[in-house]
């Protein structure tokens, strides 16, 4: 796992040098054209590909922290850290985008005529392609080696290329018609910035708060776990992100009833090792729902029970039903819809009508949730 890891780090750092060199090169010629032409478009996409460059510096500070390894105070990792240098990216973004917004409106209000020249129109036109090359980039890269500080470069570039377009696009009105539309232009551009750095920032925020896990994954780990031979079903699986494609996590499993502790210890090391493997994923807790196996009767009222609980609108499952026989005594969970106005009433509303339909069983039913 520690080369995969490794060869990442080395993408991710590659791509944000690469970055950097075409940053600077085109912030240098931007700001000598935008002063020259008394441009405030030109002067602030200038310091639009500065921050570019920031960004990039962020990325591999944050990518490099991410890769210390584990230590008595995170011992599982350092890979969240590229989740906040990707907030800080954002919040860059954000930042440039208002302050472009601020120099536009001033602009409006006191506006100074530019004195665009042939080569600075032909140059504005070169940093649109190569902007529009290095945001693509940075996102096929980005999106390859899931780093989602290399994906938020890539749109801000993307968007960086939409705003050198529109200062080219007003210098050539102003050129044919001599009216100037730059400061306009730059108000709508920055509100697109704007917007940009909140869906990004939105989209860090929801990873640090936790976000459901992958479908795709889940289904292919729940698979993994199905495929022991005494393993009847898998729930509760939680993920936990440490970092792109770092998990660690937690599954249910139903098993029969007679099995010992010894063909439990061995059944859960095998799974745990099958998950790790193919998947990537460390399983630090491996529950049990134990299965009622030598009672036809019991496995008949478990479907008839099944039935009564799913008649119910937004019961999504029910799962780990166990019947004592000794005091008959049901357990079992049932998940709920996070659509519904009130799961609780629901679930008291099922747990009503199970008391009522099998007065003969005492029933232990938990509220699971949608994860």
């Amino acid at each position: 796992m520690d080369d995969p890891s490794k060869k990442r780090d080395h993408v991710i750092i590659r791509t944000s040098f690469v970055g950097i060199i075409a940053n600077i090169f085109l912030a240098s010629f931007k700001a000598i054209i935008g002063i020259l032409s008394h441009s405030i478009a030109v002067i602030l996409d200038a310091v639009n590909n500065l921050s570019d460059v920031l960004s990039s510096l962020i990325t591999i500070i944050g990518t490099r922290l991410a890769s210390k390894k584990p230590d008595k105070e995170h011992p599982l990792g350092h890979g969240r850290a590229e989740y906040i240098s990707a907030m800080i990216v954002s919040a860059i973004v954000l930042y440039a985008g208002l302050v472009s917004l601020y120099e536009s409106v001033k602009k409006i209000i006191d506006p100074v005529l530019p004195d665009y020249s042939i080569g600075g129109l032909i140059f504005i036109a070169a940093a649109v392609i190569v902007k529009i090359f290095v945001g693509l980039y940075f996102k096929k890269v980005g999106s390859g080696v899931k780093s989602a500080s290399l994906v938020a470069s890539g749109k801000d570039a993307l968007f960086d290329a939409i705003l050198s377009t529109s200062v080219f696009i007003s210098a050539i009105v102003y050129i044919t018609t001599g009216v100037s539309l730059e400061a306009y232009v730059g108000v709508i551009i920055s509100l697109f910035i704007i917007r940009a750095g909140i869906e990004m920032l939105q989209e860090m925020i929801g990873e640090i708060l936790g976000r459901r896990a992958d479908r795709e994954l889940v289904s292919a780990i729940k698979e993994t776990v199905c495929t022991e031979p005494e393993v009847s079903g898998a729930y509760d699986l939680m993920l936990h992100s440490y970092g792109p494609d770092r998990f660690v996590g937690s599954v249910h499993i139903e098993i029969p009833d007679t099995l010992t502790a010894n063909e439990i210890d061995a059944l859960e090391r095998r799974i745990a090792d099958s998950v790790m493997i193919k998947h990537g994923v460390l399983l630090t807790g491996i529950g049990i729902y134990s299965v009622n196996t030598s009672d036809d009767k019991i496995k008949s009222l478990r479907s008839d029970i099944n039935r009564t609980v799913m008649s119910h609108d937004g019961v999504l499952q029910m799962h780990g039903f166990y019947l004592d026989p000794s005091d008959n005594t049901i357990q079992m969970d049932v998940i709920l819809d996070f659509a519904l106005d009130d799961r609780e009433a629901v679930f008291a509303q099922i747990v009503d009508d199970l008391e009522r339909t099998y007065p003969d069983y005492r029933f232990r039913v938990a509220m699971d949730i949608d994860i």
